[in-house]
């Protein structure tokens, strides 16, 4: 055991025996038997190059890509532009978190960044805003399940016990829960790389569907649409940053490869994909409804069609395929508060009891769009912008960073802050008006 305490050591010193300095590439090799002592993150080493492009795509491409086309038209052709930049600002900023990771090669987890940067203050106020986001997030993809299901199969009703009735959208979000359930009890991030790619075809197949939309119904109602509503900018701006809001887990993820030195490569494949996926569905979903389009381009699609079935069977798929990925955090912080790591049926438990409560928050929560506008302006900027450029600054600043990229920074730093307040205002707003 003596041997594998110094081996972790060694991963915090250069070979001269010199604190790691940022920058600093060292590689840490782990054996069997230390694994079991690891962090449920730091056990999950081994993903390959392949499995982490599954995992990590599949977190970037959320249910964002639903609201593509409710987005545009809040704020006109103009705001993929917009959309553009928020792309290269979050994949930036996902740079700026590889580099805080190397670091120290202790850090495992988002929270650990904040904790380099800021010290314990920092890791409190990361970890809260981290695991309330991937926390409402999970609601939503609840939400989407229910509104969806409920759209395929109107009407549908059970009774429990002889007492209490399930009926609609509350129905279809219980039975999404129980299919949901068991890929919650998975530890082993290589192990969701399966899962992942399911969610990756679903979200291929979602795009195909809506060109086959457009093929059928050539009405084309947004092709006078509007070319920029500055009014609903904070609304787009907060829908597109949804997008991307998958940096929480990029940790999660670095820690878990078997060769983190190309997680740059697998970061980058990632956003040009999911960009590209964004793109189309935005520009088909405006271009066929235009400015009726729901919050959920589904939801307009013709009932009894075939294409409308595929297109909800494979939004349905898409968070059943990346709910165990975001709530991965959660479960394992949970795990490490109360020294469960490595045990079976606490991690059983443990995801059962997050997955219920969701459940639970999804049947009250009826507005998919505000909620995620809401998340992706408040809660997303924040993991997504604001502490991956603060922390980089505070880590890095002793070594000297270069004049050029310190005004890029500070760029992105008041982007944020823009989209945080007038976007979290207004979604604020849109929520409170619907009581």
């Amino acid at each position: 055991m003596e041997d594998h305490k110094m081996s972790l050591g060694a991963a915090t010193a250069s070979p001269l025996g010199e604190p790691l300095l940022p920058g600093k590439r060292v590689d840490c090799t782990v054996d069997d038997d230390l694994e079991a002592h690891l962090p449920p993150y730091r056990a999950a080493i081994g993903a390959s190059f392949s499995k982490t492009c599954l995992n990590l795509t599949n977190a970037v491409s959320g249910i964002g890509v639903l609201s593509m086309p409710y987005a545009v038209s809040q704020s006109g052709w103009l705001s993929l532009a917009l959309f553009a930049v928020v792309g290269a600002v979050c994949y930036y900023t996902g740079t700026l978190i590889e580099r805080c990771m190397r670091a120290d090669a202790s850090i495992a987890t988002y929270p650990d960044v904040g904790r380099l940067a800021f010290g314990a203050a920092g890791q409190r106020t990361v970890a809260a805003f981290m695991y309330v986001e991937l926390y409402l997030v999970a609601i939503s993809f609840l939400v989407l399940e229910g509104d969806n299901l409920d759209k395929l199969f109107p009407g549908a009703t059970v009774e429990l016990f002889g007492c209490y009735r399930l009926h609609g959208k509350q129905l279809f979000i219980v039975l999404a829960g129980a299919v949901i359930l068991p890929t919650t009890w998975l530890r082993n991030l290589g192990m969701l790389a399966y899962v992942s790619a399911l969610g990756l075809v679903a979200s291929a197949a979602l795009t195909a569907s809506l060109v086959w939309a457009g093929v059928s119904e050539p009405t084309f109602r947004g092709r006078n649409g509007n070319v920029l509503n500055l009014a609903g900018l904070p609304t787009s701006l907060g829908l597109y940053f949804v997008c991307f809001t998958g940096h929480a887990v990029f940790p999660t993820i670095y820690s878990s490869m078997k060769n983190n030195r190309r997680f740059s490569q697998v970061l980058l494949f990632s956003s040009v994909l999911c960009s590209l996926n964004y793109g189309v569905t935005a520009v088909l979903g405006y271009l066929i409804y235009g400015d009726d389009v729901q919050s959920q381009v589904t939801l307009n699609l013709p009932s009894g069609r075939l294409y409308t079935k595929i297109a909800i069977a494979m939004t349905l798929i898409n968070p059943l395929a990346k709910y165990a990925l975001l709530v991965a955090p959660i479960t394992s912080a949970i795990e490490e508060r109360f020294s469960l790591a490595g045990s079976g049926p606490a991690r059983v438990a443990i995801g059962t009891t997050v997955l219920v409560s969701t459940v639970a928050m999804a049947s009250v929560l009826p507005f998919f769009g505000y909620l995620m506008s809401f998340i992706g302006s408040f809660l997303s900027v924040m993991a997504t912008v604001l502490f991956p450029c603060l922390c980089y600054l505070k880590i890095y600043k002793a070594q000297g960073i270069r004049r050029a990229e310190v005004a890029a920074i500070v760029g992105i730093l008041l982007l944020g802050a823009f989209v945080a307040v007038t976007g979290t205002y207004t979604s604020l707003l849109d929520i409170i008006g619907t009581f």
